[in-house]
């Protein structure tokens, strides 16, 4: 098989550009009934697939009346999923999420995803104009992937595209202040025989006008660039060491039939046979 004939896993280049397919702009539209079905349908897919979902510093995340913006690293087909239960499960609020090729998974646009065109800037900056909207309704959490781009999980350095802090700063000249909560994501196998999801949530980065005013765009980009690297590090730290006793649970599956007789058969104490 000739090197071209290999799958290939990751791209630079933005999969609208890659498939170069016209896909127009059209806002979320949600409403309880769909809201409804794709809160149980995304729900049950993690329980279904997962032994666990755990999360930890939700708590000072988000200020209540400011507007908000969580940025994550994306590295999986999973990523939307979870963040889709993040908002409606952990801080009960709808998703507003950008998302590339939205054809292809129209469930989506119903439960608050909005499509991103790449092949021009004109087309994309469309979605940019419409995340600084929707980011200014309080019933709702704006969600990023400001890579751009799949990237490899634990990938270095992280890197940004500039349309995160085009947001933010576009955003706080309306409200004032912005709050943008780096969160990291990843999937490991613990202690069961399936995986879990462990989340971590960042300091939250409180943007004012003021200090808005004081960076450029660029320097906005990596201030946010550090503070995701930041967190990815901590929970990186928290999981080679096994410490996530103290992350929340947001669900847990109960054991196997075979994983329950092991349990059991730990407690069982043996004596020890004496030598004839």
């Amino acid at each position: 098989m000739s090197a071209e004939e290999k799958e290939k896993l990751y791209s630079d280049v933005p999969p609208t550009k890659l498939r170069n397919k016209e896909e127009k702009f059209r806002p979320a539209k949600t409403n309880k009934f769909w809201l409804w079905v794709a809160s149980m349908f995304f729900f049950n897919m993690l329980q279904n697939r997962f032994f666990a979902f755990r999360y930890k510093g939700d708590e000072d995340s988000i200020e209540k009346g400011v507007p908000s913006i969580i940025y994550a690293p994306h590295s999986n087909w999973w990523d939307g999923i979870v963040l889709y239960n993040i908002a409606h499960r952990i801080f009960h609020k709808e998703i507003r999420l950008m998302i590339e090729e939205l054809n292809r998974f129209p469930l989506l646009h119903r439960g608050g995803g909005y499509p991103v065109n790449k092949k021009s800037p004109q087309s994309a900056m469309k979605a940019l104009q419409y995340s600084v909207e929707v980011v200014q309704d309080l019933k709702n959490l704006l969600f990023i992937f400001p890579q751009g781009i799949i990237r490899p999980p634990h990938y270095r350095p992280i890197e940004f595209q500039t349309g995160l802090a085009y947001i933010a700063q576009k955003a706080v000249k309306k409200a004032g202040k912005v709050n943008l909560v780096p969160i990291a994501i990843d999937y490991c196998f613990l202690r069961d025989n399936r995986p879990e999801v462990i989340v971590k949530f960042g300091k939250p980065v409180k943007l004012t006008a003021e200090e808005s005013a004081k960076m450029d765009r660029k320097e906005l980009t990596h201030l946010l660039e550090n503070e995701m690297t930041k967190v990815c590090d901590e929970q990186m730290y928290d999981i080679s060491h096994g410490e996530v006793d103290d992350y929340k649970i947001l669900f847990k599956q109960h054991l196997k039939w075979y994983r329950r007789i092991e349990q059991r058969l730990k407690k069982i104490d043996i004596p020890p046979v004496a030598d004839v």
